[in-house]
């Protein structure tokens, strides 16, 4: 078997060796001629949904027209939610974070986007899309306070009133999730129990702010992303399919 290799120019014998470039060509020319169809149509069918996750990664790319190789690319990935009946994940190659590019890929969605607290989830897209905030991400926050800690500091530093106040939401999540119950039955389980947790959480994470603790200490970290993060943390109370967290498209990444 015989093939031409674009990195010499020359038709070389088939040995079972082949330069890493002429297999990322194969890969490239595959994609224009067979998959990009494929891809807006997956692409059409995940914008169907009422539901989508968000996130975004960084990698590097050695070789780039205009680009160092030093230089941070990024990886956006767009996943259906748990209530859909055909699950979607698409990726989506950006060599910046600006949030013109979710704007670009979301063209025609109209719904929630479960996302973390990154900013142009919040002012970059239009207003018929609806940030959720990750509650898992806000939780994170008062358990990275605490690692940096003594262990025998720990019980007693206030950031385990927040760790609490996160771990009860999700152990609630954890119980309707048990009981199997219906979206609506979801909804009504927040709204009674879920909620009020949620808002006693807020409430303390102001006066711990207010009381000024250092901005720049993890702890400060944390109290100011709950102040700042409320209104899209607090999104997934408006309907029961909503999800606590963004681990999904964090998983898929």
């Amino acid at each position: 078997m015989r093939w031409h290799c674009r990195c010499t120019g020359r038709n070389r014998n088939f040995s079972g060796s082949v330069c890493r470039q002429t297999m990322a060509n194969w890969v490239i020319a595959t994609h224009e001629r067979w998959f990009e169809d494929f891809f807006q149509r997956l692409r059409s069918e995940l914008l169907s949904n009422e539901i989508l996750h968000a996130d975004e990664t960084t990698l590097t790319v050695l070789r780039e027209d205009g680009r160092k190789a030093t230089q941070k690319s990024y990886v956006w990935v767009y996943q259906t939610s748990g209530d859909s009946e055909r699950p979607v994940v698409l990726y989506d190659y950006q060599p910046s974070r600006t949030g013109e590019h979710a704007k670009a890929f979301l063209t025609g969605f109209s719904g929630f986007l479960h996302t973390d607290g990154y900013e142009a989830y919040h002012c970059k897209l239009p207003p018929d899309i609806t940030a959720v905030g990750c509650w898992a991400h806000m939780r994170r926050k008062f358990t990275d306070t605490l690692k940096t800690l003594p262990k025998d500091a720990r019980e007693k530093h206030p950031a385990q009133t927040g760790l609490r106040y996160c771990n009860k939401l999700f152990e609630l999540e954890a119980g309707y999730t048990e009981k199997r119950l219906s979206f609506q039955e979801r909804f009504q389980a927040r709204k009674e129990y879920s909620f009020p947790i949620a808002e006693e959480f807020f409430a303390w994470a102001k006066n711990e702010y207010d009381r000024n603790p250092v901005p720049k200490s993890a702890y400060g970290a944390a109290l100011t992303y709950a102040v700042k993060q409320k209104e899209w943390l607090m999104h997934v109370f408006l309907d029961g399919r909503l999800e606590l967290s963004n681990n999904r498209a964090e998983r898929a990444e």
